[in-house]
């Protein structure tokens, strides 16, 4: 037997969870992580914004809005983006941490010679 209104309540619900139909106002979450700072952003597309700097370095990923009727921070302290959150920490402390293969503390730049003035060159002249 088919259940109209079970098929119209999911219709219906799906119609409400659709990001792309909704202006959220922009929220911006800061929290302190593991000596760094992490930066929890609610764009008003729906999009957000996770920012993680330490020690100077920074990465940013991007998620989508998971539950756009529910508090943004409602979602962090449900732990909705964890995943997300973790990834970005991680890249971060790879980082400083001097494993990644386009960051090394470690490397030392060669001296270039300095730029002086030309010395003036002396000209003859022909009679």
């Amino acid at each position: 037997m088919f259940d109209l209104k079970s098929l119209f309540k999911k219709e219906v619900e799906k119609q409400l969870t659709d990001v792309e139909d909704y202006i959220f106002m922009p929220e911006r979450i800061q929290l302190k992580v593991d000596d760094g700072q992490l930066n929890c952003v609610l764009n008003s597309d729906g999009s957000v914004n996770i920012f993680y700097t330490k020690q100077g370095v920074t990465d940013v990923r991007v998620a989508t809005r998971k539950h756009p009727l529910t508090s943004f921070e409602a979602e962090l302290q449900h732990g909705l983006y964890d995943d997300v959150i973790e990834d970005v920490v991680d890249m971060v402390n790879k980082t400083v941490d001097g494993k990644s293969k386009y960051f090394r503390s470690a490397v030392i730049l060669p001296a270039t010679p300095s730029l002086r003035a030309p010395e003036p060159t002396q000209t003859k002249t022909f009679d």
